[in-house]
């Protein structure tokens, strides 16, 4: 993502080199990651900002406006023409107060408008608090592949397939 994306407590930008330690604080933390993979270590954060985020311009910073501090890494990726895979961490202390709500939706937002997407899709294994913002954000299930992963202890896991069409958008602002 190369754009700057306001909302009303967040900034949506670029990562830069001086996020380390903020990013740090979300993926270095074991509960925030436990759906996803174990808990990066700071040097690992900083490769990963450095090669991904900032190299390849992966994600996107969600930063509090209020304390300019970074809270949630966006993610934004074309894996076909007009198909966007989103994913999203947002630092544990920020949790339950809407914010991954309005980045997501922010971000949606900028992909359909913007970017002209068909479709914004998304995969988890947490079938409650991901998969409940997932239909928040107005996803559509696309399917359980059964004990497709494993999760951070070794364990089978579902994997939970949502995703959401340009058109299916389109209804949702018209109802708002």
């Amino acid at each position: 993502m190369t754009k700057h994306i306001e909302t009303t407590r967040l900034i949506i930008r670029n990562f830069t080199p001086d996020d380390a330690d903020d990013l740090y604080e979300i993926l270095g933390d074991s509960e925030t990651m436990k759906n996803c993979e174990s808990a990066y270590d700071f040097r690992k954060t900083k490769e990963f900002l450095h090669s991904f985020c900032i190299g390849k311009n992966g994600a996107a910073a969600a930063v509090h406006k209020q304390s300019k501090k970074v809270i949630g890494y966006i993610l934004l990726s074309e894996t076909r023409p007009s198909v966007y895979e989103m994913g999203w961490f947002i630092n544990r202390s920020y949790w339950r107060q809407g914010y991954a709500y309005e980045a997501c939706k922010a971000v949606i937002d900028y992909a359909f408008y913007e970017l002209d997407a068909h479709k914004v899709f998304a995969e988890t294994i947490d079938s409650v608090k991901s998969v409940g913002l997932m239909r928040k954000l107005g996803m559509k299930s696309e399917g359980v592949q059964r004990s497709q992963t494993k999760d951070n202890n070794g364990n089978w896991a579902d994997l939970y397939f949502y995703g959401l069409l340009k058109e299916e958008w389109v209804k949702i602002l018209c109802q708002n």
